[in-house]
């Protein structure tokens, strides 16, 4: 349970690779049990699964963690240099998101990007429920945001966040609406 806690929470390559490590300790203890008790479907079952779990492993703590550690280093590293500061694409969801006024409206989800030149057309900005339920999803132009690599500051305040219409699950806008004015109530 607790190793199943760890890789759904998805706090990162550490703990979800951590999580893997639990699991393999796991299979591999109900290997032996199945081993002892000539019981080979669990021996079988529980062999494959530490193999899955040793591949778990491999990927979270291995490959993402590396890349996860190379995009903080390079993030660092620009924020020491003359070069403009980076942070990482990956590194935009959980950004908190601050109205004008000083309030924490939400924070990140995601950041539609154009094909074309790269550049991000919108943000999308979760607020209010718990742990998913009864949030609600809205899009932000790209105009209407600073970047900080602490958080995002939204160029209106939050009752102009507020009035944004909820995006649909699974079904979000090709651009965001128009910016600069008031939103309409839907």
């Amino acid at each position: 349970m607790i190793a199943a806690m760890m890789t759904a929470a998805n706090l990162g390559a550490r703990v979800t690779g951590w999580g893997f490590v639990v699991f393999t300790l796991g299979s591999i203890c109900w290997s032996v049990v199945g081993l002892s008790t000539g019981q080979t479907n669990l021996l079988a079952t529980n062999g494959f699964l530490t193999l899955v779990n040793l591949i778990g492993i491999w990927r979270w703590l291995g490959r993402q963690r590396a890349y996860e550690d190379g995009g903080q280093s390079a993030s660092e590293a620009s924020r020491r240099s003359t070069l403009p500061t980076l942070f990482t694409a990956t590194g935009i969801t959980g950004l908190p998101v601050t109205a004008a006024d000083g309030d924490v409206v939400g924070t990140v989800v995601e950041a539609l990007v154009t094909c074309a030149d790269g550049t991000v057309s919108y943000v999308v900005i979760r607020s209010g429920g718990v742990g998913g339920i009864g949030e609600t999803l809205r899009a932000v132009a790209r105009s209407d945001l600073d970047f900080g690599c602490e958080g995002f500051t939204l160029h209106h305040e939050k009752t102009w966040f507020e009035a944004l219409p909820g995006l649909a699950d699974g079904d979000w806008p090709a651009a965001p609406e128009a910016t600069g004015t008031t939103p309409a109530r839907s």
